[in-house]
Parts: structure tokens; C-alpha cells; sequence
């Protein structure tokens, strides 16, 4: 079966750089066209340089990356910084990149590709607020039907939210644009809290990514130490959650998630709810299913596929 074609969208983020280093170790199972930028967990001129460190981290500056949007569809930025640090990527000493930006806009590419490549062969990954994609699906319509599948980080059900009480990073940064994407009728697997709070980075799992001795392991351990302290005060947890590697790692081996084909909507009006996603978990609405949302995951399987894809770098 050939390499599933890929564009990974994303606001790198120390979990969003283990999920592009996931898929550029595992070129059998799917091929990145090219990395999409977007503000998110810290403003775009942040998130596109990252985007590049990590690409040359995993001895790829060949990969595309291009500049999307720098805020969201309605609404002012919100960053992460309380999270990740102020460069995004704080943990590990990694030198600026090299590799030049791609020319154009993250939407125009992405549009090109879906446009280039036959229906149903493009997939969109997408690991932060989902602005680029919303975009790119009001400027073309034409692309949601050549869309194979939309496999995101966001939301939460059982969980609840991680920046407000009701709602989810990535989709409290831009409901207008989850909103859009969530009614592009595309196929959609959604990656929410509930799935990504069992992915938990314990001291022997990153003990495993420290031991593999290389860069990238190295480099790996270090995200983690870094971004974990936030997470476990606030969850009085054994380690953080990695959330956006179930993205890629679904695309490689996707019997480690569980879920359900349900109905999900994104609250757009209310401040207090803003960004929650309404799951329709136990099929109550009667509304059509428009999203496969995953519930459950192999954690020790899912570790031990990212220790070994990234033992290649």
C-alpha cells in the first residue's frame, strides 16, 4: 500500500514538533507534501520558524513549509506561552534554521495540492487552531469533496476543556473556523482530550526517548521536561499529556484508538462556552454523525511506535 499524501498543518508547539518528527521517521506510511504554519500556541513569525527547526532536527530541510494565517477568523490571538514557553519550542538549546520558507500562502498550497492530487488521496493533519483550513474552504469550496480525510487535534467531551472550562485549546483560538471545517461534510477522526490525557509522558517513557542517544531523541526528552511541569501541577498527573502525536500516529497504526461516529458541533455565541465541542456521545440530537470522535488509546503501544519511528532520525 503506497504512502498516504499528507499535509500537516500546525503551530509547533513541543508536542506538535514529536508529531511532525513522528511522520517524517515513518515515510512508508505516509508522505508529507508539505508543513502549513498558523498562529496558535505562539504567533505565527514563531510558529513557522519552528516549523523549520524541526524539519532540520529530523534531517529534512527539504520539506515545504509556508506561512498561513496570523490570527484567527473573528476573533483576537490567544497564545500558549504559559505552556510552551515564549519561543514555543523552549526545553532544548536547538539552532535557528536554515532552510528558507516556501513561497506562497499556506492556504493557496493547500488548495494547489487538493486540486493537483486525485479526490480522496490528500489528507489533512491538523495539530492547532484550524484557521488555514477553514480559509482555504471559503476561498474553494470545490476542495472539501477532494479532501480524503481531516484527522485533528481539538475539543474535549469527558474531559471538559484545557483553557476554559467547556473548551479546548485549539478550538477556543478559532471556533469560526472549527465550526466551518466540522460542517465541510469531509470525512473527519478527531483527536480530543479525552483520548490525549491517557497519552501520558511518564518519566520511563521519556527515559526511552532520552536513551535513544541521538538528536531527536535528545531533543524529544527535553520538550517533554519542559512542557510537563505545567501540565502535571495542573493535573497533579505522573506526566503530560502528548497530545498532538495521536494525530500522525492514527495515520500510521490506527487500531491503538477507539471512538464513535457521532455528531459534533462547535458552540460559536455564548463567551461562556466559547469553543466547546458538543459531542453527541450517546446519539441524543438526532443531528446526522459528521465526525469520528476517539475515545480510547493503546498508550504503551502508542509510546512504543514513537520510540521506535524516532530511533530512525
Amino acid at each position: 500500500m503506497p504512502a498516504r499524501k499528507i499535509i500537516i498543518d500546525t503551530d509547533p508547539g513541543q508536542d506538535d514538533a514529536v508529531a511532525i518528527l513522528l511522520a517524517l521517521a515513518s515515510p512508508e506510511d505516509v508522505e508529507v507534501l508539505g508543513l502549513t504554519c498558523v498562529a496558535g500556541n505562539v504567533p505565527l513569525p514563531l510558529t513557522t520558524r519552528n516549523a523549520r527547526i524541526v524539519c532540520e532536527l529530523a534531517g529534512r530541510p527539504d520539506i515545504a513549509v509556508y506561512a498561513g494565517c496570523d490570527r484567527p477568523m473573528g476573533r483576537d490571538l490567544v497564545t500558549a506561552e504559559h505552556v510552551h514557553g515564549k519561543t514555543g519550542l523552549d526545553g532544548p538549546t536547538l539552532p535557528d534554521p536554515t532552510m528558507p520558507m516556501a513561497k506562497g500562502h499556506a492556504v493557496d498550497f493547500i488548495i494547489d495540492q487538493l486540486r493537483t492530487f486525485a479526490p480522496g488521496t490528500v489528507t489533512l493533519c491538523t495539530l492547532g487552531p484550524l484557521t488555514n483550513i477553514a480559509t482555504a474552504l471559503r476561498k474553494a469550496p470545490d476542495i472539501a469533496a477532494r479532501i480524503a480525510k481531516i484527522v485533528l487535534m481539538g475539543g474535549g467531551y469527558f474531559e471538559g476543556g484545557n483553557i476554559t472550562p467547556s473548551a479546548e485549546f485549539n478550538i477556543y483560538v478559532d471556533p469560526q473556523a472549527a465550526d466551518i471545517v466540522f460542517r465541510c461534510g469531509a470525512p473527519i477522526v478527531v483527536m480530543p482530550l479525552d483520548v490525549t490525557h491517557k497519552a501520558l509522558v511518564t518519566q520511563a517513557r521519556n527515559d526511552a526517548f532520552r536513551g535513544l542517544g541521538t538528536p531527536a531523541g535528545i531533543a524529544v526528552a527535553q520538550m517533554t521536561d519542559f512542557f510537563e511541569r505545567f501540565d502535571k501541577e495542573k493535573y497533579g498527573s505522573t506526566g503530560a499529556p502528548l497530545h498532538d502525536p495521536c494525530v500522525t500516529a492514527y495515520l500510521i497504526q490506527p487500531d491503538l484508538f477507539t471512538g464513535r461516529h457521532i455528531n459534533v458541533e462547535i458552540e460559536t455565541s455564548s463567551e461562556l462556552t466559547m469553543g466547546m465541542t458538543v459531542a453527541d456521545w450517546w446519539s441524543v440530537t438526532g443531528r446526522p454523525p459528521n465526525a469520528t470522535f476517539m475515545g480510547g488509546i493503546d498508550a504503551d503501544g502508542f509510546f512504543d511506535l514513537l520510540t521506535e519511528r524516532l530511533a530512525r532520525l
